[in-house]
């Protein structure tokens, strides 16, 4: 028997998802509660390296999440000069496995989807607009009050909610959420034909300018700059600004820049990062994805640990028959040096741009890729 029979995730982003889908595709009651209304309706786009790819094929998901993305093998570095000249193109590590893509882009609300759909199908019971106000646990499980009033009893809590997690602050867990002083600023719109892979423009006006193919007739462009309070420009002016940010890189660019129309579909957000030192767990309550450690896009790694930690969390709960210390130890030893390292490592690659030094950007990330080719 499984370690655990019902169970609460907190939180509809990839880690919460992913857990429900494992535990419940096993036969574990999951409820799946989400503060937002509609998660699937955020968001811009995605990155996911070939390790988050192997995790949607264990998920049983791949064939639908490729349909929706735009799967690729190579990485661009353009100059920002007046023609964006191709300096080279980059192999990707296959870190998923040689029958995988090295990359795929995808619009984050049509992964949201296809994950929501597969924990609907597994028999996951999913709340929107639901968050809990209380934890009371004890030998036997977790008592669990929710807005609105309504209680349930679950062998075990999943907090996946993000990086300002609720569930972590209810078992009082307090940690520093460090700005890393880079902002970014996203926008969603039709994809060029000369866009098949994801472009990197270092220097310039800002620190990296850049785009991702995300589906047949979608990519995301992005902009990294010095961390700016925006939080007082109107819609319209946020999309001037991202405009006008842009208008120092070129090649592709040239064609994204006069899509940029819609203020609706620009976003700004700082950089934020944190590892929580372990235990991740308190009891029967664990953290995991964002709510356990977060990192900058800058290696592109962020849903990937996410969807590792609740592969090797559903692992350990289905092949365990108790929740006790040594299923916590191997989860702490499989997971935490790991998703340290890649969240130290893409800190690493926004500091050196910070610092205008010239890092082993190649060496590092060839390591990260060689760590994260091995299953987690």
């Amino acid at each position: 028997m499984p370690a655990v029979n019902n169970v609460l995730v907190v939180g509809g982003g990839l880690a919460g998802t992913a857990t429900a889908i494992l535990l419940a595709q096993r036969g574990v009651a999951v409820d799946l509660v989400e503060v937002k209304p509609d998660i699937a309706a955020i968001g811009s786009g995605i990155t996911l390296q070939g390790n988050a790819l192997r995790e949607l094929r264990r998920l049983g998901v791949w064939e639908r999440a490729r349909a929706e993305g735009f799967p690729f093998d190579c990485l661009g570095l353009r100059a920002p000069d007046p023609a964006g000249t191709l300096l080279f193109e980059i192999p990707d590590v296959r870190s998923g496995g040689p029958d995988l893509p090295a990359t795929m882009g995808m619009p984050r609300p049509a992964l949201a989807r296809v994950l929501l759909d597969r924990a609907t199908e597994t028999g996951v019971k999913t709340r929107f607009g639901v968050a809990p106000t209380g934890l009371a646990q004890d030998a036997g499980g977790v008592d669990v009050t929710f807005t609105g009033g309504s209680t349930g009893r679950y062998d075990l809590v999943v907090g996946a909610d993000g990086i300002r997690s609720t569930t972590r602050q209810l078992v009082g867990i307090e940690l520093e959420i460090r700005s890393t002083g880079m902002g970014i600023w996203r926008a969603f719109g039709p994809r060029p034909a000369s866009v098949t892979h994801t472009d990197l423009y270092y220097g310039g006006p800002c620190y990296i300018a850049g785009y991702t193919p995300t589906g047949t007739n979608s990519l995301y462009a992005y902009i990294v700059e010095d961390v700016t309070d925006h939080s007082g420009l109107a819609a319209e002016q946020r999309l001037a600004t991202m405009r006008e940010l842009s208008a120092a890189y070129h090649g592709p660019w040239d064609e994204i820049r006069p899509t940029l129309t819609d203020p609706s579909r620009i976003n700004y957000t700082r950089f934020e990062t944190h590892v929580l030192p372990p235990p991740w767990n308190r009891g029967r309550v664990v953290l995991i994805g964002d709510a356990a450690h977060s990192c900058p896009p800058t290696l592109a790694q962020g849903g990937a640990q996410a969807l590792e930690d609740a592969a090797v969390l559903a692992e350990l709960l289905l092949a365990r028959d108790s929740l006790d210390d040594d299923l916590w130890n191997t989860f702490t030893a499989r997971r935490y040096d790991r998703a340290r390292t890649v969240v130290e490592a893409s800190n690493q690659v926004g500091q050196w741009l910070l610092d205008h030094v010239q890092g082993d950007v190649p060496g590092l990330v060839r390591r990260i890729g060689d760590l994260v080719s091995q299953p987690a």
